[in-house]
């Protein structure tokens, strides 16, 4: 299998240069990645347990689909990727907010996307160990109990969308 290529950009978010995959993360160089929340219509959010292989963050929950923008890839195209790749299902996710590159991030520009829908998600084994629908007060709980139990990129998403006037 190939090695995947990033776009690197600045802080700005602006391209600078094209890089594989290892090289980005070794060097800590920033690139771009997309969060989804998926939704159902009780208004629970799916969260996924990562898998114990994953190279970052492994066996910790997560955002329902994430993934990285590849080299050339607009934020949208790839949360269209990502929401079938992982869960399956196809659609429009809605563009809720853009957060810069920082640790928490690692140092991925990121986009969180909004997906509502009732059709069960099907999982890819190779990303997803378990997933589950639960309601947003539940997942705060479970933070505020294990931090350490859920990514650093999903606890800065999650306290965004909690702190928003309109949760939607």
């Amino acid at each position: 299998m190939s090695e995947e290529y990033f776009d690197v950009v600045d802080a700005d978010d602006r391209v600078v240069g094209r890089a594989a995959r290892s090289l980005v993360h070794a060097k800590k160089l920033r690139h771009r990645a997309v969060h989804i929340f998926v939704f159902n219509g009780r208004r629970e959010l799916l969260i996924h347990l990562r898998t114990a292989s994953k190279e970052e963050f492994p066996d910790v929950w997560t955002s329902s689909a994430s993934g990285h923008v590849s080299a050339g890839e607009a934020y949208r195209d790839a949360a269209r990727r990502e929401l079938s790749e992982e869960l399956g299902l196809s659609g429009n996710p809605e563009f809720l907010h853009k957060f810069a590159a920082c640790a928490e991030t690692s140092w991925e520009h990121t986009e969180l996307y909004r997906f509502v829908s009732d059709e069960p998600p099907v999982f890819d084994r190779e990303e997803i160990a378990a997933g589950a629908f639960h309601a947003v007060d539940e997942i705060a709980r479970k933070l505020v109990d294990q931090p350490e139990r859920f990514s650093p990129a999903f606890r800065l998403l999650f306290a965004w969308y909690r702190e928003r006037p309109t949760q939607g």
